[in-house]
């Protein structure tokens, strides 16, 4: 009997102890998700309705308001064009060029190995300044060109290391067994290693195509040409200009009419634009990060 007893109140400690993480989790997830449902819902209500406040679940008076006034013009449209060559072509070259210079530091024999590695940490945490780095861009002719947002984003040593280390853990007897039928480095690196290297390549190149999409600053800093400037600093110049007022009048980008939209509607709007994308890509990814792709690589 005393040993039921125990056992019943480590059941009931168990049970009230799966209750409070269930509760405790169920709180994590609203915090966590609530505001982004604010943001779709208060982008899809009425912009002047919205001044009036009180919209927490859904919207009180639909409308694509904001959404109309982001997409009626064609430089939005151009915006995005930019910022989609952008990211389909800056992902791709970095993903390449950082993950074969990751595969050569990842050589214990290269000539220099050590010293280019401790160069390489050095500039993560140290670097030349602003002033300095926008006169050398201008220099060598990257100013207002579509090439400055590719070639400084060619190489990554923090994504390098993530690289080095998965190159690493590759068996030898792959690439020795390469090198044996006549294969070189190059054809070792395209044929056999980046095709054992899936889920590091799903991961790294999702981090660069987040900080394409996602970077406004190169284009206000770097770009002066409306015609090159992505979507995100299209759509920062709409924001500075709405946070100045309650309402966009003319001082907007003269691409948008100047029409009565709320900044927060607005605001909101911009915030469900710019994540979108990322939002459909990502769940096509988030396999490869679980998935031990080098399972089977070597038989037996």
């Amino acid at each position: 009997m005393a040993k039921a007893k125990i056992f019943s109140r480590m059941n009931r400690t168990d049970q009230f102890f799966d209750i409070f993480i269930i509760v405790i989790m169920l709180v994590i997830c609203f915090v966590t998700l609530y505001p982004v449902w604010y943001t779709v819902v208060v982008s899809f209500n009425d912009s002047q309705d919205t001044l009036y406040g009180g919209i927490f679940w859904w919207p009180r008076k639909f409308s694509l308001q904001s959404y109309q006034r982001v997409f009626m013009e064609k430089a939005v449209l151009r915006a995005f064009n930019v910022t989609f060559w952008r990211t389909l072509i800056g992902t791709t070259t970095g993903l390449f060029f950082t993950s074969m210079v990751a595969y050569a530091f990842s050589k214990k024999h290269i000539m220099g190995n050590r010293f280019y590695l401790v160069v390489g940490t050095i500039t993560m945490f140290f670097g030349g300044g602003l002033i300095p780095y926008f006169i050398m861009l201008r220099n060598i002719g990257l100013y207002d060109r579509f090439l400055v947002y590719i070639i400084p984003a060619l190489f990554n040593f923090y994504n390098a290391i993530i690289f080095m280390t998965f190159f690493r853990e590759i068996p030898p007897g792959l690439e020795e067994s390469a090198k044996i039928d006549g294969a070189n480095d190059f054809v070792i690196f395209i044929r056999i290693v980046i095709p054992t290297s899936t889920a590091v390549l799903a991961t790294i190149a999702l981090f660069n195509g987040v900080y394409h999409w996602n970077d406004y600053f190169m284009g206000v800093m770097y770009i002066s040409n409306p015609d090159l400037q992505p979507i995100q600093t299209f759509l920062y110049r709409i924001v500075a200009a709405a946070s100045m007022s309650n309402t966009i009048v003319g001082e907007i980008p003269t691409e948008i009419s100047a029409s009565r939209i709320s900044s927060e509607s607005l605001k909101l709007a911009t915030m469900v634009i710019t994540t979108f994308p990322i939002v459909c890509i990502y769940p096509f990814l988030q396999r490869y990060f679980v998935k031990g792709i080098m399972i089977g690589s070597i038989k037996g």
